[in-house]
């Protein structure tokens, strides 16, 4: 799960429309700009002088796995509380003057990382950048607010106690890695979020929150001269390196399995998961395109085309690859009655096989291809989302020409490749977890 807390109000009328949905050049006549500060900190920047905004997305590597041991949700709860209070101002004062700019900023922790996001006009650029050096630099992490932040991460905490998504979700995580970092929700659990403490949220934030870890991507009405300045100005006194504590490379453990859980619910829910390929590997394009026919690709996919199209077993059935820094993952998952559960689990199973077995066709190949160059721009109709584009290449480390150099990739996968790596991502096996009103309930206990 991925905490989200925007400092200004979502609507501010200055800001929302034209920074949200600003037009952007395409993706393959975009030019990115690699600047390096005075200090050495570099980002990656996308000028684009016609609208008048600026938009940051920030990385630093670590996330929930660097939670103490024994207390996750320490991250969560440090990005939550960044932006509530900081310097000599509290949260209230804090979150009116960037209120008063039209200045937009949130953090978030997922497994390996704490993200950041600032939107901005580029005429409060200013102010944006100095808020968020206040945020990063000097957060207060007062009583009140981390309380309420607390409260808040409790409550949710008990409502997932009956959601059969997190159920399984949970429980597949804590199956698939015993005694792993990743086992661990990164929202925490109802024994650990109690017994965080501020002086936690201060560690953290000094060990994880630096710069030899960061990668930076900015967008908007900016030169490089200037954001060169900005970007000391804002993280410049981070310490120079982070503390982070090594995490160990991991496969999922359990595959072949079936969890059961029983839940007085409407809907069975199925998740499932097996090892898959490495972001860096050289196969993970062919494997990207073999995940596509198979669940990734909606209405085109396999497991849509059998399980809801043939029999109307479920309304949606998905498959993905989530390429972790300690583990690479094959993940999927759908809703179905309970008295179909068996059936529609059965049918995933079926076309798993049947794919690894014999791999893509032809024309299977060529319309995935078509649809994964053709929809990728899409991923960069928003000044926001090329941001995190830009972050996104520095941490998956593909070069700041990949955006020239994807479609060729793609256009290189031959019908062999696609065989050979359908075999190689899903001969392994998965582990499936069901939840909801099974046939055959499991004595493993569920909850936060």
């Amino acid at each position: 799960m991925i905490f989200q807390r925007v400092s200004a109000a979502f609507g501010a009328a200055a800001i929302g429309a034209s920074l949200l949905f600003a037009p952007v050049p395409a993706a393959a006549t975009t030019k990115i700009e690699r600047v390096i500060s005075p200090g050495g900190i570099e980002a990656w920047l996308v000028r684009e002088p016609s609208v008048p905004l600026i938009a940051m997305e920030f990385s630093f590597k670590g996330g929930a796995n660097q939670d103490p041991e024994n207390k996750p949700g320490v991250s969560y709860m440090m990005a939550a509380a960044l932006d509530e209070g900081a310097g000599d101002m509290d949260s209230k004062a804090f979150q009116a003057r960037a209120e008063r700019s039209a200045v937009e900023m949130s953090f978030r922790a997922s497994r390996d990382e704490i993200r950041g996001t600032l939107k901005m006009l580029s005429s409060k650029q200013g102010e944006g950048f100095e808020l968020l050096r206040l945020a990063l630099n000097q957060p207060r992490f007062d009583q009140e607010p981390v309380e309420r932040i607390r409260a808040q991460m409790l409550t949710a905490l008990k409502r997932e106690t009956t959601s059969p998504n997190e159920i399984g979700s949970r429980l597949w995580w804590r199956t698939a890695f015993p005694n792993h970092p990743y086992s661990l929700p990164t929202n925490g659990t109802l024994d650990s979020v109690p017994t965080i403490t501020r002086d936690d949220l201060t560690a953290y934030a000094g060990a994880v929150l630096a710069r030899d870890n960061l990668k930076v991507g900015v967008v908007g009405d900016i030169d490089a001269k200037t954001l060169g300045t900005m970007l000391d100005q804002v993280f410049g006194s981070l310490p120079a390196k982070a503390q982070l504590r090594p995490v160990k490379q991991v496969q999922p453990e359990a595959v072949g399995r079936r969890l059961e859980v029983q839940l007085d619910v409407p809907q069975t829910v199925v998740a499932f998961g097996g090892s898959g390929i490495p972001r860096k590997d050289p196969d993970f394009i062919p494997a990207f395109i073999v995940n596509h026919i198979l669940g990734g690709g909606s209405f085109s996919s396999r497991l849509y085309s059998e399980v809801r199209e043939k029999r109307g077993l479920a309304y949606s059935v998905y498959s993905y690859l989530l390429p972790l820094d300690a583990a690479a993952l094959f993940m999927g998952g759908t809703q179905t009655r309970a008295d179909k559960a068996e059936e529609t689990v059965g049918l995933i199973e079926q076309e798993i096989k049947r794919l690894a077995e014999n791999g893509p066709t032809l024309d299977e190949l060529e319309r995935a291809k078509s649809y994964i160059q053709g929809s990728y721009p899409l991923s960069f109709d928003t000044s926001t989302k090329i941001a995190a584009q830009l972050v996104q290449l520095q941490v998956d480390d593909l070069g700041i020409d990949y955006w020239e150099r994807r479609n060729a990739l793609i256009d290189a996968v031959t019908l062999d490749d696609v065989k050979r790596v359908a075999r190689r991502l899903l001969n392994g096996g998965v582990l499936f977890t069901v939840v909801g009103r099974t046939q055959q309930a499991s004595t493993a206990k569920h909850g936060g």
